[in-house]
């Protein structure tokens, strides 16, 4: 948009004669002076270890998303041991590049988590997975994957060398 645009746009709205919606909350001052709403990492951000522990075990998925990543470690245990965790959070997690080795390995330890073909597959290809864990599901993997990994910069040597030796097993390489 150009300048001459924005200013046609702005002139419409002071006309009152503009297409544009927004919501009126948006738009009237609050009648009453309430301290600011502090966004939900703020918020985070600012709790105890204690309650933090609790909101892992209790909270919803987008506090779980957050604490996941704590800097403490047990924080983000906590947060596997939440009742309404989801594969597809799960899934998520074992995705994450950024996530500790200590929880990929919770999630590669887990009993039922790992029989999700694509956790399993994440955990391989995610190069913070810890070697035993990622070295423990390699032999799982479909043909594709194994050929993508065997040529893969992205994840350890091992994990390469496996691929390739699993695929000449397999006469397929």
């Amino acid at each position: 948009m150009t300048g001459e645009d924005l200013q046609r746009i702005a002139e419409e709205i002071e006309r009152g004669a503009d297409p544009y919606h927004v919501p009126a909350e948006f738009l009237e001052e609050p009648k009453e002076e309430r301290p600011p709403n502090k966004s939900l990492y703020a918020r985070i951000a600012s709790m105890t270890v204690a309650e933090k522990v609790k909101l892992a075990l209790l909270g919803n998925r987008e506090a779980r998303a957050l604490l996941v990543r704590d800097r403490n470690r047990m924080i983000a245990r906590f947060v596997l041991r939440n009742p309404r965790l989801t594969e597809e959070e799960v899934l998520g997690f074992a995705r994450n590049r950024n996530l500790d080795s200590e929880v990929l390995r919770e999630i590669g330890e887990h009993k039922t988590w790992p029989r999700n073909y694509q956790i399993r597959h994440a955990l391989v290809t995610n190069p913070k997975t810890p070697l035993a864990v990622a070295l423990h599901f390699v032999s799982s993997l479909h043909e594709r994957d194994l050929r993508f990994l065997a040529k893969s910069k992205n994840v350890s040597a091992t994990i390469v060398t496996q691929a390739r030796r699993i695929l000449t097993q397999r006469g397929k390489m």
